[in-house]
């Protein structure tokens, strides 16, 4: 197993760091079992992201127009995305929703601190349970960890599989903006994330874009 460890500044700071990291040092195999069964991923064995200044806006990739490639995440995207991390709302035919698992569990952390302190490593928010293995799509993240320093709210966030061109982003970004909201509601500042995954992958449909954005060409 090798480790990746990557220092980012922000948001987009991140995406492209992993972006052109995954394409220099990736593992390439064809998937056995889950989505795109058949195909082909490149994948860290296993990354921790740490980003210093999250907050910092635009949230989403920054892609140059000269390149011709669109945002992998559609502008107003994650406004539409967050309550389906942040509630239990849920669409016909959906087995989940992250926030069918977060809400109760994001009411609980922000009283958890406002009441009993912020001394605590208690503060964990799960995502899925036992039976979700036997989904044909469990949730891809499994937990958001939390810890308050220096007056401000911190996240820990692992995800068992995560699709680094479109899911990384979009993923992080709404995570963000619960992030704001949860520090707001208990009276602290903004902090960092570290995220963390043994699944953080490119699908062989988008490698090409990945070159072209990190000007990779050569590989």
């Amino acid at each position: 197993m090798k480790i990746e460890f990557i220092e980012a500044r922000d948001m987009p700071d991140a995406w492209f760091q992993c972006v052109y990291r995954l394409l220099e040092a990736g593992s390439e195999y064809i998937i056995d079992r889950g989505s795109y069964e058949g195909q082909k991923r490149l994948e860290f064995d296993y990354v921790t992201v740490h980003i210093k200044y999250p907050d910092v806006r635009p949230l989403l990739p920054d892609i140059p127009p000269s390149l011709g490639i669109p945002n992998p995440v559609a502008e107003g995207y994650l406004e539409e995305y967050l309550p389906y991390l942040m509630t239990s709302v849920k669409q016909p035919g959906e087995d989940y929703t992250y926030g069918s698992y977060l809400e109760t569990q994001i009411v609980e952390v922000i009283r958890m601190y406002r009441e009993d302190g912020y001394k605590t490593n208690q503060a964990y928010m799960t995502v899925g349970e036992p039976k979700a293995i036997y989904l044909n799509d469990p949730p891809c993240l499994r937990g958001i960890d939390t810890r308050i320093k220096d007056d401000k709210l911190h996240f820990i966030v692992y995800f068992r599989s995560w699709d680094l061109w479109n899911g990384f982003p979009a993923n992080l970004g709404a995570i963000q903006l619960m992030k704001e909201y949860m520090a707001s509601s208990i009276g602290v500042a903004d902090g960092e994330i570290i995220a963390s995954s043994k699944g953080l992958h490119l699908y062989d449909y988008v490698w090409e874009l990945a070159k072209l954005r990190t000007m990779r060409s050569n590989l």
